[in-house]
């Protein structure tokens, strides 16, 4: 597994697991996208002694049935195939079976929480429980993507790790990695366009945000006064098929609009913050 631009975590994680006392909960902290899951399911491999791909641990990870592992997450609707809006209390409930117990053949248990963002007011409670009186060889690791709005007991009790967009470099490597096949035009526009989150980039690729980005230029530069360059982009986004390129809009044009108000003084900085709140604004209720 790589996980590039992540070195100072990945150092940060393995000293403490050599350390005398290994913190029991870790909050994984930063945007989405970033690779904060990526880096739960490495530290989880750590934790459990199942790096080697041979190895028993390993393959019970890989098949999803290892005994000392249990990952919590929104389950889809077994009618709809959707996922559900929330982690349940009811799923954390059910980690007290797990806890009855010893670990069965590692030496520590792991559960990993994705996102603790996406847990009910009562699953959070529930949580917190077992939190302040952690269960013997149990190590939490929560993802979040706005620790900001988590309970603060929840995270006191935590060890907080904290994730930063990637550099360039790190992003080239990525994409180098899971999309050799892009061409080095292309690869750039991605990387400019996802803010240093790999993941974003990733899902880019298949969305020829390029298109998208020429829109909202034309639309800045020239107010596109015979709506043609709107109703174009409507057009493109409009059909069902073109749900993810619609969501991938509503994210990318409040960025885009930040972007030109880095270089904007004056008047047109007021402007074009007042576009942005608007825009993120929209981009949060049509989301």
């Amino acid at each position: 597994m790589n996980l590039y631009g992540l070195d100072t975590q990945i150092a940060a994680f393995r000293a403490a697991i050599s350390g005398e006392r290994m913190h029991h909960a870790w909050l994984l902290a930063g945007p989405r996208g970033v690779g904060k899951a990526s880096f739960a399911d490495f530290a989880a491999r750590l934790l459990l002694d199942a790096c080697d791909d041979g190895s028993q641990g390993a393959s019970l990870l890989n098949a999803g049935s290892h005994p000392d592992f249990k990952r919590l997450e929104r389950l889809p609707n077994e009618k709809t195939g959707n996922l559900a809006r929330n982690i349940t209390v009811d799923q954390v409930r059910q980690l007290r079976v797990l806890f009855a117990t010893g670990t069965a053949i590692s030496n520590r248990r792991v559960i990993i929480i994705d996102s603790i963002d996406d847990m009910e007011r009562g699953a959070a409670n529930a949580l917190l429980k077992s939190l302040e009186e952690p269960p013997a060889s149990t190590i939490f690791l929560a993802v979040s993507h706005q620790p900001g709005r988590l309970l603060p007991t929840i995270r006191s009790r935590c060890r907080t790790m904290m994730f930063a967009p990637l550099d360039h470099a790190a992003m080239t490597s990525v994409l180098g990695d899971q999309r050799p096949d892009l061409d080095p035009v292309k690869r750039s526009q991605l990387i400019a366009s996802a803010n240093g989150l790999p993941a974003t980039a990733l899902a880019y690729a298949e969305l020829d945000i390029a298109s998208l980005d020429t829109a909202l230029f034309e639309l800045s530069q020239t107010g596109d006064l015979t709506n043609a360059v709107r109703s174009k982009l409507a057009h493109s986004l409009a059909l069902k098929a073109a749900l993810p390129r619609y969501e991938a809009f509503l994210s990318r044009a409040p960025a885009f609009i930040a972007e030109q108000a880095r270089r904007a003084e004056g008047g047109n900085l007021d402007k074009a913050l007042t576009a942005w709140s608007k825009a993120r604004a929209l981009s949060q209720i049509a989301i």
